[in-house]
């Protein structure tokens, strides 16, 4: 099998990366990131660019891992009231966990094999969830990751018409020791990344394609809407 992590500098990602190269079930582990590669996710030309070379190199992926995403995006931390909201901020924040995770999928869901399992997962949070949502603040943040999860489910049902086995849903990895959640962790139990990373290979190995469109946390539960 072939495995694709974009986002693979970031501390998730590469932990993903490191433990799909150790699993061999899978022949080819390939990785793309901005540090790394150039590649801009909220630039269109850049995605479709990196999307043809991988195209190119490998045909075709068993596993697509998005695991971009900021929650401090250009210094603007996560507003704590309505009146802290800013148009750039927020333009930002849906730029980078909202249309940059849609450009992915656009560009990326052509490498999933037609006619066998595969799966996309793009890492989403649970402050995404509007129904589980109870503690208000990180407006742009709650947004921009609720609008991902809209667009993880659109694209799920369209590409289940050309690609039946495919599975495409959004994952919660937790509260999980990066530089993304470092001044925010408090007294949250948090994870390693090398801990989440196993997690979520769990839950992604026990998917169905009647999950595709799902959104599921790092134990396996599905998170509401």
């Amino acid at each position: 099998m072939k495995a694709l992590v974009i986002g693979s500098s970031g501390g998730i990602g590469s932990a993903l990366s490191a433990l799909l190269r150790a699993d061999s079930r899978f022949a080819t582990v390939m990785t793309l990131s901005r540090t790394a590669d150039g590649l801009e996710i909220t630039d269109e030309n850049s995605v479709r660019a990196h999307a043809e070379l991988a195209r190119t190199h490998h045909r075709e992926f068993d596993l697509i891992l998005n695991a971009t995403g900021a929650l401090v995006v250009d210094g603007a931390l996560p507003e704590k009231t309505i009146k802290a909201i800013g148009v750039e901020a927020m333009t930002r924040q849906f730029l980078v966990n909202a249309i940059g995770p849609a450009l992915l999928l656009k560009h990326f869901h052509p490498l999933l094999p037609r006619k066998r399992r595969s799966v996309f997962a793009s890492l989403s949070a649970r402050v995404g969830s509007i129904g589980d949502n109870r503690l208000g603040g990180w407006m742009s943040y709650r947004a921009a990751k609720a609008a991902q999860n809209q667009i993880v489910k659109t694209a799920a049902l369209e590409i289940a018409r050309t690609h039946p086995d495919a599975i495409i849903v959004a994952l919660h990895p937790g509260t999980v020791a990066t530089a993304l959640s470092h001044a925010f962790v408090a007294d949250r139990q948090i994870t390693t990344p090398e801990d989440a990373a196993q997690n979520l290979l769990t839950v992604i190995d026990k998917l169905q394609p009647c999950d595709s469109g799902g959104f599921f946390s790092y134990d396996g539960a599905a998170i509401e809407w």
